[in-house]
């Protein structure tokens, strides 16, 4: 059995190699996500978007704490440097339930 933490570390691996369908399964159906530029209510909905846009991760420090894993990862989302990223990801029955992130946004925006 896996802990959350390599749960985590998986789902994000499955998202740098672009394997949708291994990163789909390791999320709850009922998945949210919720950042600064918006927010995605449902697994499926959040690997579609993901498809599209491709981001690579480069993680720095993990941290686990029960139910809960953090991380301090790079963001590459194509557009110029990697956003510094702090994503707290919420795991129920061995899945992915919810993730919130954190980043200064304006790089982004200033596009």
């Amino acid at each position: 059995m896996k802990t959350n933490k390599e749960i985590v570390l998986s789902f994000l691996n499955a998202l740098n190699e672009e394997n949708f369908d291994t990163a789909r399964m390791l999320l709850n159906p009922s998945f949210s996500f919720k950042g600064p530029l918006g927010e995605r209510a449902g697994a499926d909905v959040y690997i579609n978007d993901m498809k599209k846009m491709k981001f690579k991760y480069d993680i720095d420090k993990v941290f686990e704490n029960k139910n809960e894993v953090c991380l301090i990862y790079d963001i590459n989302m194509g557009k110029g440097k990697p956003i510094k990223t702090c994503g707290i990801y919420q795991l129920e029955d061995d899945k992915l339930s919810s993730l919130y992130v954190l980043f200064d946004p304006r790089p982004v925006l200033d596009e």
